[in-house]
């Protein structure tokens, strides 16, 4: 059932948590929370849908060759922004909140704290006073802008690999 929200969104499905809503000027699909959290809460799991060996737009990044399709799958519609309230630990797969958030509120994580060479690069205009412009993943920004976010334990060892071959 769609239900409006208000002039801009309107409610395409309610998953408990989060229920995914599309604005209603651009078509495009988001995440919002239906209650509140605090940094730290555990908002809840996810498992691996597929396990492909190449990176899709959909697709979450475990390992050097290993993204997954998240489940449950309105998961899908958590957007991207440069200041993002929520991560995605895949070590243990549970969402965690990085700051507050409030019902009602979009949840949103950092996609380069999971993909190292994006498969869909595109421009950001999350409208953050640190916007990166461009999102190609964490490969592609500097140390002293990624240090600055939580990473997952598959980025950081990427890292921590580069750094290794930088000073070689």
């Amino acid at each position: 059932m769609i239900t409006l929200t208000n002039s801009r969104y309107r409610i395409i499905s309610d998953h408990n948590i989060a229920e995914i809503r599309q604005n209603e000027t651009n078509g495009q699909k988001s995440l919002f929370a239906r209650q509140a959290w605090k940094a730290g809460d555990i908002i809840g799991s996810f498992n691996a849908g597929e396990v492909l060996y190449e990176p899709t737009y959909l697709t979450v990044q475990v390992d050097k060759h290993k993204h997954i399709t998240l489940q449950p799958e309105f998961l899908q519609y958590m957007n991207h922004s440069c200041s993002p309230n929520a991560f995605f630990d895949t070590t243990t797969m549970r969402i965690v909140a990085l700051q507050n958030i409030e019902a009602g509120e979009e949840l949103t994580f950092f996609y380069p704290s999971t993909e190292w060479d994006m498969a869909q690069p595109f421009t950001c205009y999350c409208g953050s006073s640190n916007c990166l412009g461009e999102i190609r993943g964490a490969a592609w920004i500097p140390a002293d802008i990624i240090s600055q976010y939580r990473l997952t334990d598959f980025i950081q060892r990427q890292l921590h690999d580069r750094s290794n071959e930088e000073r070689a």
